[in-house]
Parts: structure tokens; sequence; C-alpha cells
């Protein structure tokens, strides 16, 4: 389809919204790993102190 690189990177005048939606797509693919596991992480910490907390309800009462 192309005769040149150039014509390939142009993407017949619509180049900057191509690789601009490229490179956005590329940021959320690796951003999304990484949000995840930040909240997983987050999620377990909460669960945690819940267990904690509930474990020291549990003595105090005693």
């Amino acid at each position: 389809m192309w005769n040149s690189p150039a014509e390939f990177f142009e993407m017949g005048g619509y180049a900057l919204y191509v690789w601009c939606s490229f490179g956005v797509c590329a940021l959320v693919l690796l951003l999304e790993p990484m949000a995840v596991r930040v909240r997983h992480q987050s999620i377990v910490r909460r669960l945690r102190r819940e267990v904690r907390a509930e474990q020291f309800d549990q003595e105090s009462r005693k």
C-alpha cells in the first residue's frame, strides 16, 4: 500500500491522529496492570487492618 517508509509513517495525512492513538493505547496497556497492582495492595492492607481490629475487639471482650 505504501511506496516508502515515509508514506507509511505519514499515514495518508492522518499521522498525528494515528500515532497519538497508538501511543495512548500503549500507555493505557502499560499503566493498567500497575493500577490493578496498587489497588490490590490497597485492598489487602485494608483487609489486614480489619482483621487486626476484629481480633483486638475479640481480645478486649474477654
